[in-house]
């Protein structure tokens, strides 16, 4: 598994946003795997453990506070980062209280998201 400086899971609506994550994580050396719809990267989610998951916070179906309950549930140690463009406190001590690394608003910097991976993935990688 050293190939990989991290195993991302993204889960966003927007196909363009995971694109273009995807292909800037990708040239970082890092494993991605995207998904727009919220339930089917649940349920990939109970087959693979990742590093880092990063989802939206409002999706249709499945909103990423119930990635956030899932991911803690089936493996507490993988962090994960929510992106939204609707921030409120509210929302933010919500997924605090459950767990999250962080929360980061759109639009975001590639750079900034990159290095908010690798920081979550290392915490991972020490908790295995």
């Amino acid at each position: 598994m050293a190939a990989h400086e991290a195993e991302v899971l993204i889960i966003d609506d927007e196909s363009i946003v995971c694109e273009r994550l995807k292909e800037f994580l990708e040239s970082k050396s890092l494993y991605v795997e995207t998904f727009t719809d919220s339930e089917k990267a649940i349920e990939r989610l109970n087959e693979k453990q990742f590093d880092v998951v990063v989802t939206d916070y409002k999706m249709a179906g499945k909103t990423g506070m119930d990635v956030l309950l899932s991911v803690k549930e089936n493996s507490p140690e993988t962090q994960v980062i929510m992106i939204t463009a609707y921030a409120t406190i509210e929302k933010i001590r919500g997924a605090e209280t459950v767990g999250v690394f962080e929360f980061i608003n759109k639009p975001f910097k590639m750079s900034s998201m990159y290095k908010l991976i690798t920081r979550a993935a290392k915490i991972t990688r020490k908790l295995r």
